[in-house]
């Protein structure tokens, strides 16, 4: 499973709203950039607490939703590039119905590993322009997804996404989100249980399904 790297972007923290700052704009980078285990050279967080971290070090948005997202919000001029979900990769091909928890890739010349799925925050609304998209992100499961960095390296636009490794096919992105974050369909509590043992989840995570589980 290989798919081609269409847009690397970076972005810094800047002032949005509320006294707040955000890094959710981001643009494509300049030729090759670093990727270290916090994440991709140039690229910023603006709240640690929530944003960042070795199991938030890369934040992967398919391009492909982008079209389900101008029939639902109207031709917005940001949805003509990538960059409108505060992504650092942009693909087509792989969405969260396709990527699962633990798998790893190899992206340019660094080793990544899916480490979970992204629960968007007001931020993400704001940047659009409309309050109801965090509830239809995660209603929907166009989420996108987040990696940690296993190897270093260098990546570029045009580079390869290589699946190398899927350790846990049964644990779809789309479906981990669907249980821990919208919390609709399935509610298993031997699953719950399943997924807190699976150590390539993030640690946040596992405790919440452990919780959901009780």
């Amino acid at each position: 499973m290989r798919f081609v790297v269409e847009s690397v972007l970076i972005g810094q923290a800047i002032p949005i709203a509320r006294g707040e700052f955000s890094a959710i704009a981001k643009t494509p980078a300049d030729g090759s950039r670093r990727v270290s285990m916090l994440g991709i050279e140039g690229d910023t967080q603006a709240d640690l607490s929530v944003h960042g971290g070795p199991d938030k070090a890369i934040h992967h948005y398919p391009r492909d939703h982008y079209n389900w997202w101008r029939d639902a919000l109207g031709p917005l001029p940001i949805l003509d590039a990538p960059g409108a979900f505060g992504e650092n990769i942009s693909t087509t091909g792989l969405t969260e119905w396709e990527a699962c928890i633990g798998d790893r890739f190899r992206l340019g010349a660094a080793l990544v590993e899916i480490a979970q799925g992204r629960q968007p925050c007001w931020k993400q609304a704001h940047r659009l322009g409309n309050a109801s998209v965090v509830a239809a992100m995660v209603r929907s499961g166009r989420c996108g997804w987040y990696y940690r960095v296993v190897e270093g390296g260098v990546v570029a636009a045009g580079d390869a996404l290589e699946l190398t490794a899927r350790p846990h096919p049964a644990w779809t992105v789309a479906r981990v989100i669907a249980m821990l974050i919208h919390r609709k369909g399935e509610h298993d509590e031997m699953a719950l249980r399943d997924l807190a043992a699976l150590e390539v989840l993030a640690s946040g995570w596992r405790a919440r399904a452990l919780s959901l589980a009780r």
